[in-house]
């Protein structure tokens, strides 16, 4: 990510410190990722510790220090998606993209994570794929939706 999208996207919150978490989530947004760079930038440009930065980019889930593929899909392994199937269908995510979960693949397409529970349990198996929910998935229409973002 250049230097300049960095600045714009800094300018946008007015170069205030209270907005870093912000910050970070706008550069992840345009990225899929927080590089090393465009941290050591907002560092500067907000006078803000490196080291409150790496702990806020580790402390929260959200934020990856590592490269994600430019679709996310994750996985519900919560109780009532397991009683209904969930493994199978991380073992079509699998198959589709070959990603395994916590990994994304050489040509930053996919991104596979698991997740205990997406909070709608009457609708397991679900899966969601780039922030869509997709409830009561089987086989078929998982590999559908994987192959749809597959041709995108």
């Amino acid at each position: 990510m250049d230097i300049g999208k960095i600045d714009q996207i800094i300018d946008r919150h007015h170069g205030e410190a209270s907005s870093l978490i912000q910050i970070l989530l706008d550069i992840q947004v345009e990225n899929n990722w927080l590089p090393k760079g465009a941290l050591t930038r907002v560092s500067e440009r907000l006078a803000v510790p490196m080291s409150r930065i790496q702990h806020i980019t580790t402390f929260y889930k959200t934020f990856s220090l590592v490269p994600k593929g430019r679709h996310q899909v994750h996985v519900c392994m919560g109780t009532a998606c397991h009683v209904r199937g969930a493994q199978t269908i991380l073992e079509v995510v699998e198959e589709v993209t070959g990603v395994k979960p916590g990994e994304t693949d050489a040509e930053l397409n996919f991104s596979v994570e698991t997740v205990n529970c997406l909070g709608c349990c009457a609708l397991g198996p679900v899966m969601v794929v780039d922030g869509e929910y997709h409830g009561n998935v089987d086989r078929t229409e998982t590999a559908q939706v994987l192959k749809k973002c597959a041709c995108e």
